[in-house]
């Protein structure tokens, strides 16, 4: 009896030895990146944007259009202290808007067809699970902003609601008003960075490889530290290109959001390479 069970032991052992090899996710190589990889990179966005603006124009135009419809509800209330704070932290929720805009991207780089099944299941598919996540975490982000730029207004005019023209008569008459700006957008500056360093290139790597969002978080702020100068170019660069967006109403946010969306893409295959995927035994697993 004893040596059936032994044998039957034995039997169970090496089958648990002989499973199936754990695959263990590749393994990302920041690279290091110069001012020639961005400029290639928004050459490389400029032709995936001229060869499917249909799409790109699609995305353009819903983002504009999300910041028209929160503008005239901040107008509607009566908060009119808010519409700075919410046209320029917009930008924050725009990398997961943009994923549609990676997939197009990493499809004509590998030749797959697309359509707007396609295009719209980079966002919503199940297997999008890990890059909602990311939005969850970049949409905290904006709430966290929007309730700083609020406590900001608070603490320098109280409780009062003064109308867009007092607001702008404040700020561009008075030592409190300049103030107000200052320290609203250096907060917001310390806000950006911050996002900008767990989002440079994370909402890429999450569409394009089987890693979850906390991974993607930390190879993005990697990504940044090991390449502070051309990220900082980057970065700027962003800023300097929604600042027109906001000067011309957001509509300049048509032509930027998939310029800089298909630029982003190119950009993370410039900043990242991968091992090859390896395969281990069970056996040591268990060793």
């Amino acid at each position: 009896m004893t040596d059936a069970i032994d044998a039957g032991s034995v039997t169970l052992e090496g089958k648990h030895k002989d499973a199936a090899p754990a695959r263990k996710m590749p393994k990302p190589i920041i690279q290091t990146l110069t001012t020639d990889d961005l400029t290639e990179a928004l050459s490389a966005g400029l032709r995936d944007f001229q060869a499917t603006a249909m799409y790109g124009l699609f995305f353009g135009a819903f983002y504009a259009i999300g910041g028209w419809l929160l503008l005239w509800l901040m107008s509607s209330y009566n908060l009119p202290y808010l519409a700075y704070p919410l046209a320029s932290g917009f930008a924050l929720i725009a990398p997961f808007i943009a994923a549609g805009l990676y997939e197009i991207s990493r499809r004509r780089e590998l030749g797959l067809p697309l359509g707007w099944s396609h295009v719209l299941g980079a966002i919503f598919s199940p297997q999008s699970k890990e890059l909602r996540w990311m939005a969850l975490v970049t949409g905290f982000a904006f709430i966290i902003w929007i309730d700083i730029a609020i406590f900001l207004y608070v603490i320098f005019f109280g409780l009062q609601s003064i109308n867009v023209s007092e607001l702008i008569t404040t700020i561009v008459t008075t030592p409190e008003g300049a103030l107000f700006l200052l320290v609203g957008n250096l907060v917001g500056a310390a806000l950006g960075v911050a996002v900008f360093s767990i989002t440079a290139i994370s909402f890429p790597l999450l569409l394009d490889k089987d890693v979850d969002f906390i991974t993607g978080m930390i190879t993005s702020i990697k990504c940044v530290l090991t390449n502070q100068k051309a990220m900082l170019s980057w970065a700027i660069f962003i800023a300097f290109m929604l600042m027109i967006s906001l000067a011309s109403f957001l509509l300049g946010l048509i032509f930027v959001l998939p310029l800089l969306g298909h630029a982003t893409w190119h950009l993370y295959k410039r900043a990242i390479l991968f091992e090859e995927a390896t395969f281990s035994d069970a056996t040591d697993d268990i060793q």
